[in-house]
């Protein structure tokens, strides 16, 4: 029998090394992997926001610094209003009123914040970490840069933790909470969500991600572990001064979460110790070397991200992964589908023949340019309707224009009888209309099973802490099920379990189907779904849409391929330079002299 390691066993190895390292270290090397602990739950937040979530922040030392003095004012101050003074009786207390106080700073930066993009946002974060830090300094009544003293221990059950070696067990005991409470949400609908934001602000929304909302919660959770690693150093310190809170720090996390593995949860606790302990080393090491004394190690670290963005870009968590797998064969982890799980509500399906979509002189101008002009289409349940036209034909704009991606300029987009423009993408998909993508819009390093599952977003209801403590596993279950459903509908169930970036472009394109699909859609928008399919898998593409047309469902297909159009769809609706030139039965189409002109250039 082949002997494998499962995720659990090396679980429990970790935590045994972990119990046992205060009994055989020396206490210097304790106290470094104390601060390892500290600084790995600021790198956990780093990595659910920045390498999950996409959004970069160098102000993580300012929330830090929050939960630091937030403890150290209300455990040393003796002129506490009565309102505070009763927070100052244990240093439990000032946790939950520094998580407080964090939580509602994060979320007044946030609102000002997460709507920036691009270089934006980093530059924001850097102007309120500093602002923070600035802050911390310049306050008489925390003592300004000089700091204070006498913050007190930590007391669990009556016994105060005085020296390093015994709070240890209490910050790897967090470090470990946070581990278990972050794995957890990523593997949740919750977690999808957030993952779905690198693919994409327009794709997650068109799946009924609330992607404000999921920034927000990313962003707040971050700045809670922050602060609760704050805490945990102004006990063990007993001592709060500004120095450790500063931009410089602020970016040292950054390095750790992005050296270990940005996208990897156990990768901010590589990328801690790896960072820590090369800060140590070289901190002794390089003044022998130049002769004289200076932060050489700052050059060193950036050298080292350097060369990890260029040869490691996923950090070395995955490379440790490898090299240990080389040594002990490890298990792998599939996700169990139970079949045997309820199935999720369904809405109720129009009648056929009944109008589900209209767009009504549709009318999108950019500056001078007119994208669309006064275009109007209908589509009704049971049918499939095709818009063509050649390159620049505006065909894209105007699917934009019906999906909510985009709001017309002028006219009326009406989605089962009630106006629907300009109220975006993620309404518009809750009241059933689904999508897919002209250029494929996936997360490549998941799973077909969990892609899929995003599109199922909306059918679920479990929040970030049912996620987190594991309480949304029966709703897990369902949508998981339904997700595997639809990818057994479409034809790739061999390839469930297997990373979406591994599927070839046409395998993606039926993915993006079967996303679509899960959301329990009556109305489906495909944006050349036939693009890079092999013969074979057009065959088995036609079949299925021919199928959910007779099950009642309406389509609307953006496609060039005619062949696979003209035996497939029941009317067409022919654009070019932005206006409809044609529309009708496809033979009627086909031999349009307007229809010609367009992608032929005229008839003899």
């Amino acid at each position: 029998m082949k002997f494998e390691v499962s995720p659990r066993q090396a679980l429990a190895l970790f935590i045994a090394l972990l119990l046992v390292a205060p009994m055989v270290l020396p206490a210097f090397y304790v106290t470094l992997l104390n601060y390892i602990g500290l600084y790995a739950m600021v790198a956990i937040g780093l990595v659910l926001l920045t390498g999950v979530g996409g959004l970069t922040s160098f102000g993580q030392a300012a929330f830090v610094g929050l939960g630091a003095y937030t403890t150290g004012v209300l455990t040393t101050a003796t002129d506490l209003p009565g309102w505070l003074a009763w927070l100052s009786y244990s240093p439990w207390l000032t946790l939950i009123a520094g998580l407080l106080l964090t939580a509602a700073l994060a979320y007044l930066i946030g609102l000002l914040t997460l709507r920036l993009s691009g270089h934006y946002l980093p530059l924001g974060t850097i102007a309120w970490g500093i602002s923070l830090y600035y802050l911390f300094g310049n306050l008489e009544f925390l003592q300004g840069h000089t700091g204070f003293g006498g913050v007190p221990g930590v007391t669990v059950f009556g016994h105060e933790l005085r020296k390093g070696e015994q709070v240890y067990y209490l910050i790897w005991l967090f470090v470990l909470l946070a581990v278990f409470t972050t794995t957890n949400l990523l593997d949740s609908r919750e977690g999808r969500a957030i993952r779905a934001l690198k693919g994409g602000m327009v794709m997650a929304e068109a799946m009924g991600v609330n992607t404000a909302r999921a920034r927000m919660v990313i962003f707040i959770i971050a700045a809670l572990l922050a602060c609760a690693s704050g805490w945990l150093y102004a006990h063990l310190q007993r001592f709060v001064n500004p120095t450790p809170f500063g931009l410089n720090v602020g970016i040292e996390y950054l390095f750790m979460a992005v050296v270990g593995g940005a996208g990897h949860v156990w990768g901010a606790i590589v990328g801690a110790g790896l960072i820590t302990v090369l800060k140590q080393w070289l901190q002794d090491l390089l003044p022998r070397v130049f002769g004289q004394s200076g932060n050489f190690e700052i050059i060193f670290f950036g050298v080292l991200m350097v060369i990890i963005l260029h040869k490691a870009r996923a950090g070395m968590w995955p490379i440790l992964v490898s090299l240990f797998g080389r040594v002990v064969p490890l298990a792998s982890v599939r996700r169990t589908i139970d079949p045997n799980a309820p199935a999720l509500a369904r809405r109720a399906q129009p009648r056929a023949g009944e109008l589900l979509l209209a767009g009504k002189a549709v009318t999108r101008k950019f500056g001078g340019l007119v994208a669309c002009n006064g275009m109007s289409l209908e589509v009704r349940a049971g049918e499939i309707l095709a818009l063509i036209g050649p390159n620049g034909a505006g065909k894209s704009t105007m699917f934009n224009q019906l999906s909510g991606v985009d709001t017309p300029t002028s006219g009326e987009v009406l989605f089962r009888g009630k106006s629907v423009a300009g109220r975006g993408s993620r309404a518009i998909s809750a009241m059933g209309l689904s999508r897919t993508f002209q250029h494929v819009k996936i997360l490549p390093t998941m799973s077909v099973l969990e892609n899929v599952a995003i599109g199922a977003h909306a059918r679920g209801s479990k929040g970030v802490l049912a996620a987190a403590w594991r309480l949304d596993r029966a709703e897990e279950a369902r949508l998981l099920a339904e997700a595997a459903r639809q990818i057994e509908r479409v034809g790739l169930a061999e390839h469930m379990h297997d990373e979406a970036g591994a599927l070839a472009l046409g395998q993606q394109r039926i993915l993006e189907i079967a996303r679509a699909l899960t959301s329990d859609p009556c109305l489906l928008l495909l944006d050349e779904p036939a693009a890079g399919l092999r013969y074979k898998e057009k065959v088995a593409l036609g079949e299925l849409l021919r199928k959910l047309r007779g099950e009642g469902m309406g389509i609307l297909l953006v496609e060039h391929d005619m062949d696979f159009v003209m035996g497939l769809v029941d009317r067409i609706v022919v654009m070019e330079f932005g206006e409809k030139i044609a529309e009708g039965l496809p033979e009627e189409v086909q031999n349009d002299p307007a229809v010609l002109e367009a992608y032929l250039g005229g008839v003899e």
